[in-house]
């Protein structure tokens, strides 16, 4: 594999931009409201992410292949009185399409599972649309469902399932 796993900084908020309103535009059309998906705007998500990659507590990573970003995971602490019994909360990772299925998903959670052990974290949480078929990579490494939720506001009929792994301390599942 020729990709390089690192911390984001603050320049790199437009390249996650784009890399995130072209997943959810590829992942979630025709799942979420069209209304949300003719929403996405990289400029708004640059300045999200400017903002997000200033809060601290907040762990973002990127993958990088020949000097692009082509995918990213964050997460922070689980956030207060949600799942007490959990402490890091995999918040987003996304990837281009074409760059999906390569492995990258699980170097780029390796990662992320790393920063959070530095904080004392020893397990996780993520959540996910239940069409989303990401929620089988989770499962693949080990994560087990352990909450759903209707979320009419994205779209009819969809569920917000939480995965959580027990212990981060450990290599993830190939």
């Amino acid at each position: 594999m020729n990709i390089q796993i690192r911390k984001a900084v603050l320049e790199d908020s437009e390249e996650i931009a784009k890399v995130h309103v072209e997943s959810w535009r590829t992942t979630y059309s025709g799942i979420m409201k069209d209304s949300i998906i003719a929403g996405l705007d990289v400029g708004k998500r640059t300045e999200l992410w400017k903002n997000n990659l200033t809060i601290e507590g907040n762990l973002v990573v990127v993958a990088e292949k020949k000097g692009q970003i082509i995918g990213f995971a964050c997460g922070s602490a689980v956030k207060e009185g949600e799942y007490p019994e959990y402490d890091g909360d995999v918040t987003a990772i996304y990837f281009y399409k074409e760059e999906q299925g390569n492995g990258y998903g699980k170097l780029l959670l390796d990662a992320l599972f790393q920063e959070f052990c530095q904080k004392g974290f020893r397990n996780a949480i993520v959540k996910v649309l239940d069409q989303n078929n990401s929620r089988y990579f989770y499962e693949k490494l080990g994560a087990r469902l352990i909450d759903s939720q209707e979320v009419p506001q994205y779209g009819e009929g969809l569920n917000l399932l939480t995965y959580g792994w027990e212990c981060i301390l450990l290599p993830l599942k190939k």
